[in-house]
């Protein structure tokens, strides 16, 4: 029988041999792989070139992170993978058994490989941390996979005539730089070509849809193929709800509580009237500073001049009421300061010589100006009523006409 201690031997020897061959056959591998790119092997010419057919690069991009979408600057940044795949036939060999998974930036120089850009990036890094993010994956049948790793600021032109209840499309394009599309032809992976990290969120939008499509770009020196992602997003309205939309809509809720203050409450009412104005323009005024000076009118603008407009004619309002209030009719106080007593002018005392200091008015004058007077209360008092009903029918008046203005301003930019 054998005994335990030649099994183990056994074991060990197997182990060691066994790694050793599968190291040696690697290392083979990849004397094989450098023989062949000094062997005939042109890094200038496409892989087809021989064989006057353009080369078809298929292209995948996953996105780890996807964020910072500035309506100011009209651009967004993502992180992402580059995948590139294409048959290179002059690497194959029948001694390359496996595939070969190699991170050497010195081997993507030798060989040849799409030279490839994004048209409507703004800004682009090359990820080196902690070693430069490239990987490069050769099969036996010459199938290459070339991966990279990015950092770009695309651009996106927004439309916000719709702010901050608006959806966007932005694009990320990726084209050839210099071979014509008779030489390389882009095309995207026939199943999911683009893919988004599990978990991936943004703080203010929400992707709708994603859409790949092919283009070609045509230019004095040829035609270029490219492909577009095209990026569906819907702006997430809860912040706005929070910060915007709600603080201006009770300010002008508050400024319809002097309607319930009394007329002759002056510094009252005007302390509110000028205090919710200053804030409704404090608040317009931080929206503004966070968006670009378009030429055109947005949602957001829509809505803070309405909301100005309500709290001013609540101030109107009160400067009506008020003046209605201490109205005086000046032609029946004019004739009673000038009423003339006893044929003199007005204001005059006619004195008998024996009774110095008596006054002489007669009964009709002193009966003209007790109507005058009366006259004039109830001109007071009809002014007095006219300006409580303006304060009661505003107290209606302006919740009906602002929820009115609600009713349509929701439905109308909340609609596609």
């Amino acid at each position: 029988m054998i005994s335990l201690a030649t099994l183990v031997i056994t074991a060990v020897h197997l182990l060691i041999f066994g790694s050793n061959s599968s190291c040696g056959a690697k290392m083979n591998h990849l004397q094989i792989l450098d023989s062949l790119l000094k062997k005939n092997y042109d890094r200038r010419a496409t892989p087809t070139n021989h064989l006057n057919n353009a080369t078809t690069v298929h292209c995948e991009l996953y996105i780890r992170s996807f964020g910072s979408i500035s309506p100011v600057t009209m651009d967004y940044e993502v992180d992402l993978y580059l995948r590139q795949k294409w048959q290179d036939a002059r690497l194959q060999h029948p001694d390359i058994t496996e595939s070969l998974d190699l991170n050497d930036p010195n081997l993507v120089k030798a060989i040849w490989k799409p030279e490839v850009y994004f048209p409507n990036a703004k800004h682009a890094e090359f990820q080196f941390v902690t070693v430069p993010n490239v990987l490069i994956r050769i099969k036996p049948d010459g199938d290459i996979l070339y991966m990279l790793r990015l950092k770009l600021t695309f651009s996106c032109m927004m439309d916000l005539s719709k702010f901050p209840l608006d959806n966007q499309v932005c694009t990320m394009e990726v084209a050839s730089f210099s071979k014509t599309i008779e030489e390389l032809r882009l095309e995207w992976k026939n199943t999911d070509p683009v893919l988004m990290a599990r978990g991936l969120r943004m703080p203010q939008f929400e992707i709708v849809d994603i859409v790949p499509s092919d283009c070609q770009e045509s230019f004095q020196i040829g035609n270029y193929s490219c492909l577009v992602a095209q990026f569906y997003l819907s702006r997430s309205v809860g912040f706005h709800l929070v910060q915007s939309y709600l603080p201006t809509m009770l300010i002008v809720v508050i400024s319809w509580v002097s309607f319930w203050m009394d007329v002759d409450s002056v510094p009252g009412r005007t302390t509110l009237g000028v205090t919710t104005l200053l804030a409704v323009g404090s608040q317009s005024s931080g929206i503004q500073s966070g968006l670009p000076q378009v030429s055109y009118v947005k949602a957001i603008d829509v809505w803070m001049g309405t909301c100005t407009a309500f709290v001013f004619c609540a101030l109107l309002e009160f400067t009506v009421v008020n003046y209605m209030w201490r109205k005086l009719r000046p032609d029946i106080l004019r004739n009673i300061l000038t009423e003339p007593v006893n044929g003199g002018t007005a204001g005059s005392r006619s004195y008998d010589e024996n009774l110095p200091s008596s006054p002489v008015i007669p009964v009709s004058v002193v009966k003209k100006i007790l109507q005058q007077e009366c006259a004039y209360s109830s001109s007071v008092e009809t002014n007095t009523v006219l300006a409580r009903k303006i304060d009661e029918y505003s107290r209606l008046l302006f919740p009906v006409a602002f929820i009115a203005f609600n009713a349509l301003y929701w439905p109308y930019y909340l609609q596609n």
